[in-house]
């Protein structure tokens, strides 16, 4: 068996997660057009094959250690980038109905051609802002779970996440290093956008043994109307 597939099984399998051959070709899939798109566009600066796999791919999956994402019908996915961690989580998990929203029409282009080549059918990548989706019906306040990964700090992130999530549903803000001090400068964003702390969970990326935080919010409430604000205002003016 090939050495990295093995690995990755068995790091899987640590986690009560089997991983089948159809899975295993489309992250194969996935590697060699993350690679093939790299060359064109900036999409990722790890490039090489364990790293990818580690970083990106497992990364994206331990989002599933603490979430039930058995209990979980849709997600959302703002500021996707390459398509982390929602396309690893579809993969694993096909019964997820995923919307990706980037502001970058090039990294959206990406996501459809590699979702198209994964025979996917039930993800709809969307060109827009955060800011300016959050504000469109068919968008705001409707997702079981919505995730970001190292997009902003939490104050801005949870204006530009919050919107999406639906009244009992789940916020995931998926951080490196730790997560402390943001959470306590969120806690005014948090009071203003419906959202309410559960727990910070911490836990070491296996093999290089980094750090990561997984700060999980639950939506109280609808969206006040007055948010999310004007796009560009959050990150200038963050709620605090």
């Amino acid at each position: 068996m090939d050495q990295m597939r093995s690995l990755f099984a068995s790091l899987l399998s640590e986690k009560g997660i089997l991983l089948t051959d159809e899975q295993w070709n489309r992250f194969e899939t996935y590697y060699r057009l993350l690679l093939e798109w790299n060359e064109r566009m900036n999409l990722t600066g790890i490039t090489e094959r364990e790293q990818v796999y580690i970083k990106h791919f497992y990364d994206s999956l331990s989002l599933s250690f603490f979430v039930p994402l058995a209990e979980v019908s849709n997600i959302a996915d703002i500021g996707s980038g390459a398509g982390f961690p929602s396309i690893p989580l579809k993969i694993m998990f096909p019964h997820l109905r995923v919307t990706i929203i980037d502001s970058l029409n090039k990294r959206i282009q990406f996501l459809k051609h590699l979702t198209s080549e994964l025979a996917f059918t039930d993800v709809d990548c969307i060109h827009a802002r955060a800011e300016d989706a959050g504000r469109d019906s068919k968008f705001r306040d409707r997702f079981d779970l919505v995730t970001a990964r190292a997009v902003a700090r939490l104050n801005v992130l949870n204006e530009f996440c919050l919107p999406f999530v639906k009244t009992g549903g789940t916020f995931a803000a998926m951080k490196g290093a730790d997560a402390e001090e943001e959470v306590q400068e969120a806690r005014f964003s948090l009071s203003q956008l419906k959202g309410e702390l559960l727990r910070s969970e911490k836990f070491l990326l296996p093999v290089e043994q980094s750090t990561r935080h997984i700060i999980l919010i639950r939506k109280t409430g609808p969206t006040p109307p007055k948010y999310p604000r004007k796009p560009g205002v959050p990150l200038k003016q963050p709620l605090k």
